[in-house]
């Protein structure tokens, strides 16, 4: 399941790259058009700019800004940055030890099929797209 963080995460992409082409948006204005509480902000923006994702300036005209142009933003590398890898089961996470029964286990290709599903759908989508579907395209 794909946390509230990481789609959080998601909507300040796509209200960065809506309302902040020209300068840094101060959190307190995305967190009043997105609804969500400035404190929770706060803590994904830090991550994000952290992971390289955003830039932030602070004080008078400071905030965040996409540092890239929002079509070099895959969604996959949002939700990865917030959530870690997109393993589908935990012999397949990157950190995770090498399982005893990977040569004989009858499930693996299914695993490993349905990651790879998940892992091109989510980059294969790019900020640019969410752009336009909200603008009423189709994705």
């Amino acid at each position: 399941m794909i946390s509230t963080r990481a789609r959080y995460a998601i909507r300040v992409m796509i209200d960065l790259a809506e309302n902040g082409k020209d300068k840094p948006i101060p959190l307190k204005d995305i967190a009043e058009r997105q609804g969500i509480s400035k404190k929770y902000l706060e803590i994904i923006v830090k991550d994000m700019v952290s992971g390289g994702l955003l830039a932030g300036a602070s004080g008078k005209g400071g905030g965040y800004r996409l540092v890239r142009s929002p079509e070099d933003y895959t969604i996959g590398e949002i939700i990865e940055l917030m959530e870690g890898a997109l393993a589908s089961v935990s012999c397949l996470a990157v950190a995770s030890a090498s399982c005893p029964r990977a040569s004989s286990c009858e499930t693996l290709p299914l695993w490993l099929e349905y990651d790879k599903l998940t892992h091109d759908f989510f980059y294969g989508k790019r900020l640019t797209d969410l752009l336009r579907s909200k603008a009423g395209e189709a994705l």
